[in-house]
């Protein structure tokens, strides 16, 4: 594909491997720091609402709304699937939701803000959501805080995304393995520091340094190219070259000189509205199969997982569930970590074994014929890998196969891909939960 000459083409990086590993490890961490609160945000507000709720004497069901009985207590009802009340699927909208509503507008307006007050903005949030939730007084602040967190999430991976274009493009692993790490590294470091024996409002303040890690990996761990618009935004940037560009037009040039002048300053300007629904249909190809995914995936997660019990099995339902999650979280880090090692350029065959994963857990919850639960732990792992290979392999092709001059918008607009899959699918299991809790 041709490639147009812009501020957006490849900058000179670093031809020592340390430069190129220092930036590989900043967007590592980015990618951790920027998932992580998250991630924790709502085992946390599971925590508070629980001491919320026996303070106040509220009924059991505001506090199981948040998710299913980590702590192993009785069951909500005789069901044979030991469902909760409400199903998990409500905590995933209420995570999701506004991830989604900054992924669909912010692409259109975001460049008039500089990728520094970005960065700012979204340490504000993560840092407001951690204080949030363990101040909370009452149920709405605990959501609340659950929102920042979504908040600064959403900005933040569209905004990394979009950075990645002015570095080597290999530093969408150091992305990727990053955001795969932080579903692992979150459950584990927040559940390790409460059952050491610290409560949870003093878990989530320690948790104030992931914003700081944050900050020391963008600004000071990261070796950026001087085309980047660390305080500038981009239309500052580009009416800038346009200005010299016109400039040159003045100094003589006869007119085919001129035209062409002209033309080559328009091609580096900023997208018009036009051209970015332009891009976004070119998008399609890459977001459909990875909005997919990410539909079966969560569809798995949020609709069927809790109902995936084993009475007899030596590991109680919560623990089950537990280990659900853990091995998921594992295989999207295993996953996201092997741009390295292995590509794939056909992510919808991805999408179709994602598919193929949800419709025969669907069937084994209807049917009851998986043997052991040791079978749904494999499965489990295995969609993981699926999901994570969609995700990094996706944005890697984009950033490889767009323009330069359309790639910074295409990386922030193909971002909203995996989150319209995450909220239609809580959508779906909704009457999923709704049915078999009804048996």
């Amino acid at each position: 594909m041709e490639r147009t000459a812009s501020v957006n083409a490849d900058p000179p990086q670093p031809s020592d491997s340390h430069g190129r590993w220092r930036n590989w490890i900043g967007f590592w961490f980015l990618g951790l720091c920027n998932n992580f609160a998250y991630v924790v945000m709502l085992s946390a507000a599971h925590d508070i609402l629980k001491k919320q709720q026996s303070e106040n004497a509220t009924e059991p069901t505001s506090t199981i709304a948040f998710g299913v009985d980590f702590q192993g207590g009785k069951s909500s009802n005789s069901s044979r699937y030991d469902c909760n009340p409400v199903s998990t699927a409500a905590v995933l909208l209420a995570d999701i939701l506004p991830t989604l509503l900054i992924k669909l507008c912010a692409p259109f307006v975001i460049h008039k803000m500089p990728y520094g007050v970005r960065v700012l903005f979204c340490v504000a949030m993560a840092a407001t959501s951690f204080l949030l939730v363990s101040f909370s007084s009452a149920v709405w602040m605990s959501i609340l805080g659950v929102i920042f967190a979504s908040i600064g999430s959403g900005l933040g991976e569209l905004s990394f995304l979009s950075l990645t274009v002015y570095f080597s493009r290999d530093v969408l692993a150091g992305w990727g393995s990053g955001t795969g790490g932080a579903g692992v590294a979150g459950a584990l470091l927040y559940s390790s520091l409460t059952q050491a024996g610290l409560s949870p409002q003093i878990t989530l303040l320690i948790m104030l340094v992931v914003p700081c890690l944050m900050l020391i990996s963008y600004f000071v761990l990261l070796d950026p190219p001087p085309s980047l618009p660390q305080w500038k935004n981009s239309e500052t940037e580009h009416a800038a070259v346009d200005s010299e560009d016109r400039q040159q037009l003045m100094d003589g040039s006869d007119e085919d000189e001129q035209d062409k002048s002209t033309r080559a300053a328009h091609s580096t300007g900023p997208l018009t509205f036009t051209e970015k629904l332009h891009v976004i249909k070119g998008l399609l190809k890459f977001v459909g199969p990875l909005g997919l995914v990410y539909f079966a995936e969560y569809f798995i997660n949020q609709g069927l997982m809790e109902l995936l019990y084993f009475p007899t099995f030596f590991l109680s339902h919560a623990a089950q569930y537990r280990w659900y999650q853990t091995l998921y979280q594992v295989g999207v880090l295993v996953s996201r970590s092997s741009l390295c090692c292995v590509k794939i350029r056909r992510v919808w065959v991805l999408s179709l074994l994602q598919v193929v994963n949800a419709v025969l857990l669907l069937f084994a919850v209807g049917y009851l014929f998986l043997p052991s639960a040791w079978l749904v732990f494999a499965i489990i792992l295995y969609e993981g890998l699926l999901g994570g290979a969609a995700y990094v392999n996706t944005f890697y092709f984009i950033s490889k196969e767009t323009e330069d001059r359309q790639r910074e918008f295409a990386m922030a607009a193909a971002s909203v891909g995996d989150s319209l899959g995450i909220a239609l699918a809580g959508l779906a299991a909704f009457p999923i939960h709704r049915h078999f809790c009804s048996l």
